[in-house]
């Protein structure tokens, strides 16, 4: 696996590469790390060229003064997939990542093949706004430790919980060793909380596929209902389980359920 900084405007990206074929850009979620899709460009990169970064101000990547929002995130998606000459690829987003691939598709569809939205959500919901509300008050009052166990007991099966508390526990200490701060990350909520497309994802014509859970607590399967029913041709594909964090927890059932995904929408552009 390829790893490089590559400079975009006035920061640096740390990005992924692994294989060769048609291009797959993998946008990953609040957490802005690459390394979350890793196992998935590992597998699909035997058939694909596979791409992912840190986002601007996370993981490895370099800091940044511009405010973080999903448009600026989506902006630095482009001008990275411009720096890497890559046209038109199919663009698989999970979570925040399914917001950025949004914008990228309303925005500059001429640059996307297909989509895969993996538990994202077109517009926040007051129940969104409430559990992100709480999420920025155990950071503020608790501190980041907190904060990140709270994420994992909401978005991990409790079965999985149980059964990796000491996997889970280990990444939250590496985590913590690269936390980008208190400030940073209530800015990467709100630009999760700030994402609205309701109106406009209805103007999407790459072909689209909806990934999500059933028992998702973060971004509960109505939301990708939402988004399946306002993009033209979308088509939804559920879990059984697996909750928000399911290309982790059932990587197995994730991973075939991507694949088709992607023999889909390839079906669907040729």
């Amino acid at each position: 696996m390829h790893e490089e900084t590559i400079m975009i405007g006035e920061t640096g990206l740390h990005v992924v590469r692994e294989g060769a074929g048609p291009p797959l850009l993998f946008l990953v979620g609040l957490g802005g790390r690459a390394d979350f899709w890793k196992p998935q460009m590992r597998l699909f990169g035997a058939r694909y060229a596979t791409v992912s970064f840190d986002h601007r101000k996370a993981g490895d990547s370099l800091p940044s003064d511009v405010c973080t929002t999903v448009e600026v995130l989506a902006n630095d998606a482009l001008a990275l997939l411009d720096r890497l000459e890559i046209d038109r690829p199919i663009v698989i987003g999970h979570s925040l990542g399914g917001a950025i691939a949004q914008h990228i598709a309303v925005h500059a569809p001429e640059r996307v093949k297909g989509l895969v939205l993996s538990a994202s959500w077109a517009g926040p919901t007051p129940y969104f706004q409430r559990l992100f509300d709480l999420r920025k008050q155990v950071l503020r009052e608790c501190g980041a430790e907190a904060y990140m166990l709270q994420g994992n007991l909401l978005g991990n099966p409790g079965w999985w919980m149980a059964a990796n508390i000491e996997t889970a526990m280990a990444g939250i200490a590496e985590r913590l060793k690269a936390f980008a701060g208190v400030e940073i990350e209530i800015e990467r909520m709100d630009a999760v909380t700030g994402h609205d497309l309701r109106d406009r994802v209805g103007s999407i014509t790459a072909p689209c596929r909806v990934i999500c859970a059933r028992d998702d607590q973060i971004t509960p399967l109505p939301l990708s209902e939402e988004l399946a029913e306002r993009i033209p041709g979308a088509k939804l594909m559920v879990l059984a389980t697996g909750n928000h964090f399911a290309p982790v927890t059932v990587r197995a059932e994730y991973d075939t359920l991507l694949a088709e995904a992607l023999a889909d929408i390839e079906a669907e552009v040729i």
